[in-house]
């Protein structure tokens, strides 16, 4: 495995199997495709697809409907996520199936974890066709 926390302070200095811990107040937010929606990636694996992330939701804000390549988990710290199925709110999960389709929306903004074996595949949107997170 490859993996690797992005912009993490001294990781050069690491051996392979020594943990990484990880300030995360130090990392960027980072610009994701989608409008009003940020992220600070905890741990990335570029070959294999595996990430997790903290995203930050601006009010409003909406990912356009996207497929779930493998499973996706997502804990809510603060606000809420809603789409077709339910709401997931603060102090709550929920997990997605490979295969699952839907549009996610923040309609007061949101502070989540999320875990992805996989990038999503953006089925509508200027990001149609393209594997993101």
């Amino acid at each position: 495995m490859t993996a690797a926390t992005p912009f993490l302070k001294s990781e050069e200095r690491l051996g392979p199997l020594d943990s990484r811990y990880v300030n995360v107040e130090t990392l960027p937010w980072k610009p994701t495709p989608c409008p009003g929606i940020e992220m600070k990636i905890l741990l990335e694996d570029k070959e294999s697809g595996l990430m997790t992330a903290l995203f930050r939701w601006q009010p409003g804000a909406e990912l356009a409907l996207h497929e779930h390549v493998e499973v996706e988990q997502t804990f809510v710290i603060e606000g809420s996520l809603i789409d077709d199925e339910g709401e997931v709110t603060a102090g709550n999960y929920v997990w997605r199936p490979k295969g699952n389709r839907h549009i996610a929306k923040s309609p007061k903004g949101a502070l989540v974890l999320s875990m992805f074996l996989k990038p999503n595949i953006f089925l509508t949107g200027e990001n149609e066709g393209r594997q993101l997170r």
